[in-house]
């Protein structure tokens, strides 16, 4: 690949079976995944590389070991500045509070802004920010044997790094919404097959990955010019009116209709091949 993909908690490879995609596995087995602040900004860096690399179409997340990612590691945070006794007054407290939680927002949002495709594929226990770092990817799939739950009420606090903002936007379901929120109950693959929370559901760990990477080499055998700019303006659409989305999608396109990717496509069609696009 044309960049250098070394990470101490996250690992990076392109399956030579599957062009221009990247599979990212999330590397702290001995911990179920556990993330603490070093991994969540590391995640950050991963995923804006993938963005601007012309060599990805599509990304696949997954976790290694017994868990996709059992969330935050509350051991680790406990410890943190955040949690420490200081004398600074509740104005300068709050900002400091405020700045920090930004900043892990961001580092979630990282996949979402990412130009790519994201596939999340989760078995074992997804909890907490698991549910955060989901909800900020395009597909969600898993195994049989997955443990989902909105924990955050379980440890004091209101889920601030996405879920409660994108969640309801992923399954167009308040009530069942608030249900798992208010309680942190675990659910299973069933159920969030049934209320739309993951497109599908399969049998074990690799069953998943494999079905996740063959999932996105499909999507990295398009116009990379189509499928970011999908991407771009079904995210646009979804916190933007009907109007809004229409005259945004009119602008994106009046630039990327311009590609010679629609004729490519066009053509071959016509004449029965696989078509090639340039690289994005």
């Amino acid at each position: 690949m044309s960049q250098n993909y070394s990470f101490q908690h996250f690992t990076v490879q392109f399956p030579a079976e599957y062009p221009y995609v990247a599979h990212v596995e999330i590397n702290r087995p001995d911990k179920m995944n556990a993330f603490f602040e070093a991994m969540w900004l590391e995640m950050k860096q991963v995923f804006e590389k993938l963005s601007e690399d012309s060599n990805v179409r599509a990304i696949v997340l997954s976790g290694a070991g017994k868990a996709f990612t059992a969330g935050l590691d509350v051991k680790a945070a406990s410890s943190g500045p955040l949690f420490s006794e200081n004398d600074l007054d509740p104005a300068r407290a709050a900002t400091i509070m405020r700045r920090h939680i930004a900043e892990f927002q961001d580092c979630i949002t990282a996949v979402e802004r990412c130009e790519k495709p994201v596939i999340v594929a989760m078995h074992g226990f997804a909890l907490g920010l698991a549910i955060d770092l989901s909800t900020a990817a395009d597909i969600r799939i898993c195994s049989r044997d997955v443990k989902f739950a909105v924990k955050e009420v379980d440890i004091g606090l209101a889920a601030d790094i996405g879920t409660l903002s994108r969640l309801p936007k992923v399954v167009g379901n308040y009530g069942w919404v608030k249900e798992i929120a208010l309680t942190a109950r675990v659910f299973g693959a069933e159920e969030a097959l049934r209320v739309g929370f993951v497109n599908s559901v399969h049998e074990d760990r690799q069953a998943t990955i494999n079905a996740g990477l063959k999932l996105a080499s499909l999507t990295a055998s398009k116009s990379p010019v189509a499928v970011q700019g999908t991407k771009e303006i079904l995210n646009w659409s979804r916190d933007h009116s009907v109007q809004d989305g229409l005259r945004y999608t009119g602008v994106w396109n009046s630039a990327a209709l311009q590609t010679k990717d629609v004729s490519a496509a066009l053509l071959s069609g016509l004449q029965k091949r696989t078509p090639t696009f340039e690289k994005l």
